[in-house]
């Protein structure tokens, strides 16, 4: 039974790593389109 929890805390802490890392880049892109606005406002 423990190994079970490990192993489903295990997958569980992977699939939270891999959300933030994708949210990471969704924000990472959004930043990236501001700035390009911006710099195309300012010209």
């Amino acid at each position: 039974m423990t190994r079970i929890m490990l192993t489903l805390a295990a997958l569980t802490m992977l699939a939270a790593c891999q959300t933030v890392e994708g949210a990471g880049e969704d924000i990472e892109t959004a930043g990236e389109v501001i700035q390009e606005e911006s710099n195309r406002a300012q010209y």
